[in-house]
């Protein structure tokens, strides 16, 4: 999830001349030994892409590559590209041969579009997998980036969609672990009051946010936009009951109205909320280590982490489906087919070692570790992510916010992770149904009564195979 938290991104000095002027880019790094070139080009240097754009970010990042530099003698051209412009700005850079020699932080959906143009450098990718040890990283982060046995990215970290729960109202109620359907109702119906709403989730049309709310809930009980055959499958009857378990939810057991990423999370904050839906980047905010978003629960007042010492999280979801599953994003590294591929693969596998700790470090809430460690040391990255500092001015690690169950469902919560559309190779009409978000519409119809959940998923099916029609 991209949260900019209402900061502004930034025009930064132009490192690389690409088309159509649709980059922010970046001053590149100090060069090490065999620097630049009297005629300025560089012959021991790198340009990469990275998805951050947020000021600090870019800086944190500039410091890794001047690390980088400093070990290996290469410089790097570091250039900010929009998520939202990622598409328009691959395309008019490969039709002026401007692409980069690497491309970092880009979600699975961009992956795809990168190897569906044929940019992606797959052997070069493999290698760097290969050469670091396939063991290492979670199963399931590599089964995303993988298309028939070719590795189309190195994947870096994921953030995740969780369902975050009241362990101290569970707890005097005598409630289980809210990771099924069954075990969800059942506790919303015994937390539900007026004052106090069992479970909070999105259903606003018209927000990416709603989507993967549902797609979150929606996993579980065996849900698919597309089935193994290409086929748009959303109308099936596991996502009628999918989006009948989330209406009955949302109207039964939540706060009324409209509800989005703003109001679920203060409904949670302010201790209305027995249970909400929210991505893993609101660590930080539940512990009140941020001064623009504090939690402001009776309790809180007393001890700002309060909420953090007592919430539970739930990653993967069962409802009729065959498995726990849940929504989730993994974010990669991919070498491209224009790039000078030994220089790029050395810089992964760097970003992925010795630059990898500072890597997770630039916002550890949003980058949960997909490889826990080295073949020598197989908890290392996985330790060093626990005793990372989460908030901004004040700071605490990680370990001494959230109880050490609580960060192991975090760490294990990748290996539930699902992505519609995206094992089955269609990253693009992903990307279009999160643009068009018809789902999203499908979702509110249903949860406020304009449609019963059948219809509601029958037209959004309806619109994704004109969706997909299109692109073919």
């Amino acid at each position: 999830m991209n949260r900019t938290r209402g900061r502004n991104s930034v025009t930064f000095a132009a490192a690389v001349s690409l088309a159509a002027g649709l980059l922010t880019a970046c001053t590149p790094t100090a060069g090490g030994p065999g620097g630049p070139a009297v005629d300025g080009s560089d012959p021991h240097g790198l340009t990469v892409w990275t998805a951050d754009t947020l000021p600090d970010r870019v800086a944190k990042i500039e410091v890794i590559l001047d690390k980088f530099a400093i070990a290996t003698g290469l410089s790097v051209d570091l250039v900010s590209v929009p998520a939202h412009r990622f598409n328009q700005v691959l395309a008019s850079s490969a039709a002026s041969g401007d692409l980069p020699d690497v491309i970092g932080g880009i979600t699975l959906a961009d992956v795809r579009t990168v190897e569906a143009n044929g940019f992606a450098n797959t052997e070069a990718n493999a290698e760097v997998v290969r050469k670091l040890g396939e063991k290492t990283w979670s199963q399931r982060s590599l089964e995303l980036t993988r298309d028939g046995g070719q590795q189309l990215s190195v994947p870096d970290s994921t953030w995740q969609e969780l369902l975050y729960y009241r362990k101290d109202l569970f707890a005097k109620a005598g409630l289980r672990t809210p990771d099924t359907y069954g075990a969800i109702k059942a506790a919303a119906e015994k937390l539900h009051s007026p004052q106090m709403a069992g479970f909070a989730a999105a259903n606003k049309a018209g927000q990416a946010f709603t989507q993967q709310s549902f797609e979150h809930v929606a996993h579980g009980n065996g849900c698919e936009m597309v089935n193994a055959e290409g086929s748009v499958a959303f109308d099936s009857p596991q996502c009628v009951g999918a989006l009948g378990f989330y209406r009955d939810m949302l109207k039964n057991y939540s706060q009324p109205g409209p509800q989005d990423l703003d109001t679920v999370r203060a409904a949670y904050f302010a201790g209305k909320a027995a249970m909400a839906v929210w991505p893993s980047s609101m660590l930080d905010e539940l512990a009140g280590l941020r001064s623009d978003i504090r939690p402001g629960c009776p309790e809180c007042k007393a001890d700002p982490a309060y909420l953090a010492k007592n919430t539970g999280v739930v990653t993967g979801i069962l409802g009729a489906g065959e498995a726990h599953a849940h929504f989730g994003e993994v974010t990669s590294w991919t070498i491209t087919n224009d790039s000078d591929t030994d220089l790029a693969r050395q810089f992964v596998e760097y970003m992925m070692t010795d630059g990898y700790a500072d890597w997770l470090a630039i916002a550890p809430e949003e980058r949960l570790p997909v490889r826990a460690g080295t073949e020598a040391n197989p908890a290392e990255y996985s330790d060093a992510w626990k005793a990372l500092p989460l908030g901004t001015g004040r700071q605490q690690p990680l370990h001494k916010l959230y109880a050490p169950g609580v960060l192991d469902v975090l760490l294990n919560g990748v290996n539930e992770v699902k992505h519609w559309g995206i094992v089955e190779g269609h990253g693009e009409l992903t990307s279009a149904a999160l643009r068009e978000l018809p789902i999203a519409k499908a979702v509110s119809d249903a949860t406020i009564g304009k449609v019963e959940p059948a219809a509601a998923v029958t037209a959004a099916a309806d619109s994704l195979r004109a969706i997909h029609t299109s692109q073919h």
